[in-house]
């Protein structure tokens, strides 16, 4: 492909292109659907530019793999789907613990269990709770287009690099399956810390360790304070979200991913009709927007969130607004994907029952 050019492209293409791009040296999976396009993308294109593919025997050895290029000092994504996730989870954990840089694909499935291979977002809260055992956080992007997915991914490795902590992608069956012209294009440079912590030979410098048992319980403590400076810093800086039409909106529409595709459609059918709803759209779910959704109660009324699960997210919203609006929910759980005009009649029984 040319440096910078306009395709089409399929979300799980779009992925594994931009890791490619991004500096991507090994890629390890394990096969699940409905992800399995991004393992097969990755095979043809890491050997076209000769780096490193590898199937793993499971979830569980795939995450360790990423964990040991990390530490070498090379970038290293895996992904999977909603269940093979959560047997990366044990790994998730040890790479925050040894502050390694890695991005973490999760085209979420319906569930819980093994469910089905349709899209969801019943995995919001293992993704933005950590998952994993421990006191730790990673940031998580929830890009709703497939130029996002290209975008975020390439972006996820510098902010993976940056903070030494792994970085989540969490789209759904639709966002990897779903096809759309986007701009390809090559990283931008910017300057990166050193990798000061790797360990690549030790013949020339003081040898290093990098660990995450930590016995005594003063210094594990310490450890965790540090973290915790660390995500304190991420809510400051890393936090990503998109407004549409609130600027007069009585009622808000709060939703991420596909939801937030639907809803905004949803959105201009009851404008057409005279209603002022607007959409507001977290782009990371950790760390949540939490200031720019408190910052909306000022002039809208009432707040609806809708997600493809029974509810997860608007614990978020909840916590952000304080009370301070109605804030209602909307799911669809279990792999359903609702129309615009579904939502549209949602959104209309909303504002007569408000009476906005």
């Amino acid at each position: 492909m040319n440096k910078r050019e306009t395709i089409l492209m399929k979300g799980a293409d779009a992925i594994g292109e931009a890791a490619v791009r991004a500096g991507c040296s090994c890629y390890f999976g394990y096969p699940i659907t409905p992800q399995n396009e991004i393992p097969e993308y990755m095979s043809r294109r890491m050997d076209e530019v000769g780096r490193v593919f590898l199937q793993g025997e499971s979830e569980i050895a795939s995450i360790n793999m990423v964990l040991g290029a990390a530490a070498a000092g090379v970038r290293a994504m895996t992904s999977s789907s909603s269940p093979g996730i959560s047997l990366k989870q044990e790994g998730l954990s040890f790479l925050a613990a040894m502050e390694l840089p890695a991005v973490i694909i999760n085209i979420n499935r319906g569930g819980p269990g093994l469910g089905n291979i349709a899209p969801s977002q019943g995995d919001y809260y293992q993704a933005t709770r950590g998952g994993g055992h421990g006191d730790y956080r990673m940031p998580v992007y929830a890009p709703a287009t497939i130029q996002e997915l290209y975008d975020f991914t390439m972006e996820s490795f510098d902010v993976a690099d940056i903070y030494r902590t792994p970085v989540m992608i969490l789209g759904d069956g639709m966002m990897g399956q779903l096809v759309e012209p986007i701009i390809v294009h090559e990283r931008e440079e910017i300057d990166l810390p050193p990798k000061d912590y790797i360990l690549n030979g030790a013949q020339e410098r003081p040898s290093r360790i990098i660990k995450s048992l930590i016995l005594d319980t003063r210094e594990m403590e310490e450890h965790n304070w540090k973290l915790k400076r660390k995500y304190d810093l991420m809510r400051t800086l890393l936090p990503r979200y998109e407004e549409f039409m609130t600027d007069d909106a009585k009622l808000v529409i709060i939703a991420y991913g596909t939801a937030a595709r639907i809803a905004k459609g949803a959105v201009k059918r009851v404008r057409s009709n005279g209603l002022k709803v607007g959409l507001f759209r977290p782009i990371t779910v950790w760390p949540f927007p939490d200031e720019a959704v408190l910052s909306l109660t000022k002039k809208s009324k009432v707040f609806l969130v809708f997600e493809m699960s029974t509810g997860q997210m608007v614990d978020d919203v909840r916590l952000a607004v304080s009370g301070r609006v109605d804030c209602e929910f909307y799911g669809r759980p279990g792999g359903i994907i609702p129309s615009p005009q579904e939502i549209s009649r949602i959104i209309e029984r909303y504002w007569m029952q408000k009476e906005l």
